[in-house]
């Protein structure tokens, strides 16, 4: 069966026996996982088994953990992570095997990335998805996404004004986990009183934990050296690279939709609010706009794309690449280093 991360709470009791979370939203399958773990540990599951399809990975191991008692007489969690999504014939065939055993003391929950439409079609899948409950975890959007930000501010009893509400969204839409984290942030620095998104920019300028924002601004302004000093210490706090690259994005595409309005003729004065670009950063805005032309924005928005290609091919975060990005929002730089390609 079919449950949307949302409505799981309502599914959990009493609990089937198994759960396959699948899907690309860390947030997401991860507060999935939690659910279904805390509600397990309420029903008398007290010790976990984690196993990983890696290469080599013996489908025995189990089948063996499925048969064997547990040490603590406990009711045990087995959880099983698919790297791929694919078990192959032996997994598949050991999966459905499993499922004709039900054992009321062994709950399996299956965690691995998004499944394509055929593999939700596949005799293993639907043999676990109608003795248990499927979670597809992918990140919402727009909409969907605008009613996610609304629930966890609700939840976490927080009184933004609309205008917060709408940086937030602006700032963080396709970024759960860094939305999450910024809402939890503010349920510290301010849980009873209104806040305003004049407040909400100062919270966040205030704290280190959000430099990625000023790095974008300090590159917008194309304040070079406080930008890279910004990139160092990023770095050195061990700032996800993804997250710098997320924000990067953004900024660059904004920046390139405002360009092109502005050369078919279209005024700036009434591009912001369609862009959700507040009265602080405007300026910001204008400056990089006048400073660089089109080929040269398009040129910064293709080395973007060259660092998340290696970053997902190769799994290897570029910081040299990344610093060589940000000197990109320089013209005069930009002469001397459009053309050099980064290894």
């Amino acid at each position: 069966m079919r449950v949307y991360p949302d409505q799981l709470a309502k599914q959990l009791s009493p609990l089937k026996p198994c759960y396959l979370i699948f899907g690309d939203d860390p947030w997401l399958c991860e507060t999935s996982k939690r659910a279904i773990f805390d509600q397990a540990k309420r029903e008398g599951f007290e010790e976990r088994i984690v196993l990983t399809q890696e290469t080599g990975f013996n489908w025995r191991e189990l089948q063996d953990e499925w048969n064997t008692m547990s040490l603590f007489a406990s009711r045990r969690i087995i959880e099983l992570h698919l790297p791929q999504a694919k078990p192959g014939s032996e997994g598949s065939s050991q999966l459905q095997n499993l499922m004709q055993q039900v054992n009321p003391d062994i709950l399996l929950v299956i965690t691995g990335p998004k499944l394509a439409s055929e593999q939700t079609k596949s005799k293993w899948f639907k043999q676990l998805d109608d003795k248990g409950i499927y979670i597809p975890c992918a990140t919402p959007e727009g909409s969907q996404f605008q009613r996610w930000l609304q629930t966890r501010i609700r939840e976490a009893g927080l009184n933004l004004t609309q205008d917060a509400q709408q940086l937030l969204l602006s700032l963080y839409e396709g970024n759960l986990l860094a939305a999450d984290q910024a809402i939890q942030l503010l349920v510290l620095l301010s849980p009873s009183s209104q806040i305003t998104s004049e407040q909400l920019q100062n919270y966040f300028e205030d704290q280190s934990r959000f430099s990625v924002f000023q790095l974008a601004d300090c590159l917008l302004a194309n304040q070079q050296e406080k930008a890279q000093h910004i990139l160092a210490q990023l770095q050195a706090e061990g700032t996800a690279l993804p997250i710098l690259l997320w924000g990067q994005f953004k900024e660059l595409t904004t920046l390139l939709q405002l360009k092109q309005a502005q050369e078919a003729g279209t005024p700036l004065q009434s591009l912001w609010s369609q862009f959700r670009i507040w009265d602080k950063r405007k300026g910001l805005y204008q400056g990089a706009l006048s400073r660089l032309s089109l080929s040269q924005i398009e040129t910064a928005l293709a080395s973007a794309s060259k660092i998340e290609l290696k970053l997902k091919q190769q799994g290897a975060e570029d910081w040299t690449a990344m610093s060589h990005l940000c000197l990109l929002y320089d013209p005069k730089a930009h002469a001397h280093l459009s053309h050099i390609e980064l290894g």
